[in-house]
């Protein structure tokens, strides 16, 4: 299933996107989607529907967070070998955690305000898995046991506040610096996390263009690894790091976003996001 979240912000309700690309809402049948949503149970509930049978949404609504009411937005920094040489970086041995604000996130298509002060604003495409289930201390071979799907974050990032110190939070959590969705697909669409292709454009020029077939460490050791250090709730989204071709690694210098920027980025299978670049207001 594509699920998802129509409507202006604050206003948005459940809704699903049928074999035909067409929208359909599921607020007659749920309430919302969030963490309480996405059990196992409460996705096969949904995987029962005839789409047919829900009332068709017509327009092009805004589309929202795919999920509400997220408690952690967790981050897998260098996780792309060609990003931490880019960096100028080591390889990680372990994966490196940080924590974006929930106050972040926003809907795929929403501006992206410029912070104040800002003199770095760049860019990173990134797979996102939404957990289903309850993950603490999960053994590798069940981590994808707690994930209920998949869906499309960019990491905008503030490279001179994220360079500050050693501690990168500063840098990741202004307002709209996580536009995630459109959808929340289910991991029954998804044969295999590990192979899909991904892209992102400023400006109509492609900027980055990889896979996550060459992830350093694979969503399972990441959602496993990460359930030792904190407890994992349903409709927590990890954000597990991005290729290439990022602003700050262009040669001979780097490239920053700055107001009147468009960004597009998308992932195979999981759909398509594009912002448009603001000053702070």
């Amino acid at each position: 299933m594509k699920l998802c979240r129509i409507g202006q912000p604050g206003q948005e309700k459940p809704a699903l996107v049928d074999n035909d690309g067409r929208l359909r809402d599921l607020s007659g049948v749920i309430a919302e989607i969030d963490g309480s949503t996405l059990s196992q149970a409460g996705l096969a509930r949904l995987a029962g529907l005839d789409p047919a049978s829900l009332p068709a949404v017509s327009g092009t609504p805004r589309y929202g967070v795919p999920v509400a009411g997220s408690s952690k937005f967790v981050c897998i920094g260098l996780n792309y070998s060609e990003h931490a040489a880019e960096s100028n970086l080591p390889v990680p041995a372990e994966p490196i955690v940080f924590l974006k604000a929930p106050s972040a996130i926003c809907g795929p298509d929403d501006d992206t305000i410029v912070p104040l002060n800002s003199t770095k604003l760049d860019w990173e495409v990134e797979l996102g898995v939404v957990i289903g289930e309850v993950a603490r201390n999960v053994p590798l071979e069940r981590a994808l046991d707690v994930v209920a799907g998949y869906c499309v974050v960019n990491d905008v990032s503030e490279r001179a506040f994220q360079m500050q110190s050693s501690q990168w939070d500063k840098g990741k959590g202004c307002d709209s610096f996580g536009p995630t969705g459109p959808w929340l697909v289910t991991k029954d669409e998804v044969q295999d996390p590990q192979t899909l292709g991904m892209w992102l454009k400023v400006n109509g020029a492609t900027m980055q263009d990889g896979s996550t077939r060459t992830m350093i460490f694979d969503v399972k050791s990441i959602v496993s690894y990460v359930s030792r250090y904190m407890t994992l709730m349903p409709g927590d989204i990890i954000a597990t790091g991005t290729p290439s071709g990022v602003g700050m690694g262009k040669k001979p210098d780097p490239v920053w976003l700055k107001p009147g920027d468009v960004v597009e980025l998308g992932i195979e299978g999981l759909g398509q996001q594009r912002q448009k670049v603001v000053a702070y207001r």
